[in-house]
């Protein structure tokens, strides 16, 4: 089942909004939607209380998917919606369910009184892992309309120029193709610490710094134009914080697009500091792109 859009789905307002926006996304790219539900089974001793009954309570569980599959169907005619109940650990469920889709989604709601999500264990833990690209969608909230993103936005893509990842452009662009929108690429740096002296001493460094920077992600951005003629491709190369400018750009973005290098040795959920910190703060879709 390799060929399918999946969704964390487990009935909660989040997870609804990343269903209807998986459900969108599964229609961009002719596939069929997958919503998964994980049914964590109880510790041993619960288990062993014949009350409540796990089995009923797993059927009654399901029914959830089903009908908002159902719902699904009559809102996008012709879409394939399939549901799934897995057991186990969510978090590892997840992945395991992302490494046999295309794209996994996954909801997250909003912090109260500040715009941007609230990523819980699991959604850290299956971003961390996943070697599939995952997007955290967040539920819109009333007083700001905020979640799912601009309908006419550009796609956003954070860039390193000094780690580029093939994987991580092709996939903001070919998205940005699918939705018929601009490409606004965002490339933030600072100085290494060892200029601090001689920024001091020859203020005209810090511009000379910044031309590199801004011709670096022009010649590396030069091929791509090429490949995508069609595309109206931005870019912007600015002095300060990758995350902060990612997050300042999602305000009225479609979709931001970032990158998370594979860890396959080692505990823990390191994402890096600029996607732990889009994760946290965009207002629009987040779509990590694992690369090597």
């Amino acid at each position: 089942m390799s060929h399918t859009v999946t969704v964390g789905f487990d009935g909660s307002r989040e997870s609804r909004a990343a269903a209807e926006w998986a459900a969108g996304e599964a229609r961009l790219r002719t596939l069929p939607l997958r919503l998964v539900q994980v049914w964590e089974p109880l510790p041993q001793p619960m288990a062993q209380d014949p009350l409540p009954d796990a089995g009923t309570s797993r059927h009654w569980t399901g029914r959830i998917p089903r009908e908002a599959a159902e719902e699904l169907r009559l809102r996008h005619p012709g879409l394939d919606v399939r549901t799934e109940q897995l057991s186990g650990r969510p978090a590892e469920e997840l992945c395991r369910a992302a490494a046999e889709a295309e794209l996994l989604v996954l909801g997250s709601r909003g912090m109260s009184g500040l715009g941007g999500f609230l990523v819980g264990s699991v959604g850290l833990a299956v971003v961390a892992h996943a070697e599939r690209p995952v997007v955290l969608v967040r539920a819109p909230e009333p007083a700001d309309g905020h979640g799912t993103g601009d309908a006419h936005g550009p796609v956003v893509l954070g860039l390193d120029t000094g780690r580029p990842s093939e994987a991580l452009i092709e996939f903001a662009l070919t998205e940005a193709v699918r939705r018929g929108a601009a490409v606004r690429v965002v490339h933030g740096w600072s100085p290494k610490p060892s200029y601090a002296y001689a920024l001091a001493a020859d203020p005209g460094l810090h511009e000379t710094l910044a031309q590199y920077e801004s011709t670096a992600l022009t010649e590396m951005l030069h091929p791509w134009r090429e490949k995508f003629p069609d595309l109206e491709i931005t870019a912007e190369s600015r002095y300060g914080s990758p995350a902060a400018q990612l997050v300042e750009a999602s305000r009225d973005a479609r979709l931001v697009v970032v990158g998370r290098r594979i860890r396959r040795r080692g505990p823990g959920t390191h994402v890096g500091h600029v996607t732990h910190a889009v994760l946290h703060h965009c207002t629009a879709p987040v779509a990590v792109v694992p690369h090597d």
